[in-house]
């Protein structure tokens, strides 16, 4: 699933908080030095009045100026001209509004004008160290998208070093020569160069990528066949515009670093929609927490009494796009289940990659309750609370599991995973057909919706509270 790109003066919400707070601190200062307050300022209505003006002015100089525009990318200098900018129209629209409702003579010239050199230094500083911040946390951030680049020998260099934009929210990861696999282990711009053409399915199912980046000039037929198998897979794939047919499904249109590319996916999610599913997340995983520490107070003894060991089991788990995580769940087997499973493989009743079997004796007596009323998902919030998984997404598979699939099934990675899901509540322990849990995953990502997601939470309460868990 992809993000879109948030446009507009939306995009830079923090920078207009920042200097909505920075314009209020200058306007207090400038009427506390007017008017010589010590210990505390009273402001009488009237500027009162004024600081919600600040906010309203502040948000009409954002939205008819470019105030924001490349705004990570400025230096210092830029940036202190183009607060001195837009301070200078927020105090002239300040003036302007005064007059207009015949109240100039009721606030102070010192106070009003005094505001812009203070404001301008304040503004200019938390934009600094803001930006600061920002730059920081997107060199250092390890779970930015994976890149992969589709090009030529010819355009490779071209093409990378486009994307190779400064503040950039993704990683080249790898490039990938669509005419010459005899360059693989070179680099270009300190990038590895991975493949050729026949390699390219076996490299993406083998590492973590999460966007194809494809420029294949003179190769358009070919590059639109590969653009489509990666999105059965599950993949974001950019084409960079050229001829292409309509067969490619879920297009658009947009910029990505200096190229504009005509994107692919399953599905497009708006920064809205992600920001509250991520909301939801962490809402549902704090109350999921103290449930959970409830559970851990009652069963946890019977646990140990029962089968002397760790209470918790962790085992590593495949998330998004190939990301490994350990998963977390209150310990319903025998320590040794795990080496034991081998020895039952001959009675998995699933056909396909995933491994369930009636009566398991490799379960504790507490476990087979457990697992009933789904009491040993619950350390799973901690997981959700990490970001590591969602409170409603796909089973994550093991690292067996997940070594065995085949390209059709890739596609069930391409959001985070879920504690509950559809597979979940379209009667999980009937379904014993791997290809019918792939079908309903790839059905959940293709359809999302934030509704969806909380029916599919409320038919989870509504099958755990019936006893209807899987065993």
């Amino acid at each position: 699933m992809y993000k879109e790109i948030v446009k507009g003066w939306i995009k830079h919400l923090d920078f207009m908080l920042i200097d909505i707070l920075s314009l209020e601190i200058s306007f207090l200062i400038a009427y506390a030095v007017r008017n010589n307050i010590e210990g505390g300022i009273f402001l009488p209505e009237i500027y009162r009045t004024l600081t919600v003006m600040i906010i309203i002015m502040n948000i009409c100089v954002v939205f008819f100026s470019n105030s924001y525009e490349s705004i990570i990318r400025r230096g210092y200098l830029v940036e202190l001209k183009k607060v001195m900018i837009h301070c200078m129209w927020i105090v002239v629209g300040l003036i302007v509004w005064m007059f207009a409702i015949k109240q100039s003579r009721e606030y102070s010239r010192i106070v009003i004008l005094s505001m812009y050199p203070i404001s301008v230094c304040i503004m200019t500083a938390a934009r600094l160290i803001w930006k600061r911040i920002l730059r920081i946390r997107i060199r250092e951030n390890k779970d930015s998208r994976k890149i992969m680049v589709v090009t030529t020998d010819e355009r490779a260099k071209d093409v990378v070093e486009g994307l190779l934009q400064p503040y950039r929210d993704y990683r080249i990861e790898a490039v990938v020569l669509y005419d010459n696999a005899d360059k693989t282990g070179q680099t270009i711009y300190k990038i590895p160069i991975v493949a050729g053409k026949n390699q390219i399915v076996q490299y993406v199912r083998e590492h973590v990528i999460d966007e194809v980046f494809i420029d294949l000039k003179g190769y358009e037929e070919s590059a639109e066949k590969l653009a489509n198998l990666l999105v059965s897979m599950g993949f974001v794939v950019h084409v960079n515009l050229a001829q292409f047919t309509s067969s490619m499904e879920n297009k658009k249109v947009h910029s990505f670093a200096k190229y504009v590319v005509l994107s692919s996916s399953m599905k497009f999610a708006s920064p809205w929609q992600t920001m509250m599913k991520r909301l939801m997340d962490i809402c549902g995983a704090l109350v999921g927490l103290v449930i959970t520490g409830i559970a851990f107070l009652i069963f946890g003894p019977i646990i140990k009494h029962q089968s002397p060991g760790p209470v918790f089991f962790s085992q590593e788990r495949v998330g998004r796009n190939g990301r490994t995580f350990k998963i977390y769940k209150f310990r319903t087997m025998y320590p040794d289940a795990e080496d034991k499973k081998k020895e039952l493989m001959s009675q998995n009743k699933m056909q396909g990659l995933m491994f369930k079997m009636d009566n398991d004796p490799r379960i504790i007596p507490i476990g087979r309750f457990l697992r009933k009323s789904s009491i040993d998902e619950l350390p799973q919030f901690w997981n959700v609370l990490k970001g590591e998984m969602s409170l409603v997404g796909t089973r994550p598979p093991t690292v067996d599991e997940y070594k065995q699939y085949g390209i059709r099934h890739r596609k069930r990675l391409a959001m985070k995973p879920g504690i509950t899901g559809m597979w979940q509540v379209s009667g999980r322990s009937d379904i014993v057909d791997f290809e019918e849990v792939v079908a309903l995953d790839a059905k959940y990502i293709e359809e999302w919706t934030l509704s969806m997601d909380i029916k599919i939470l409320w038919q989870t309460v509504k099958i755990v509270v019936a006893g209807k868990g899987a065993v």
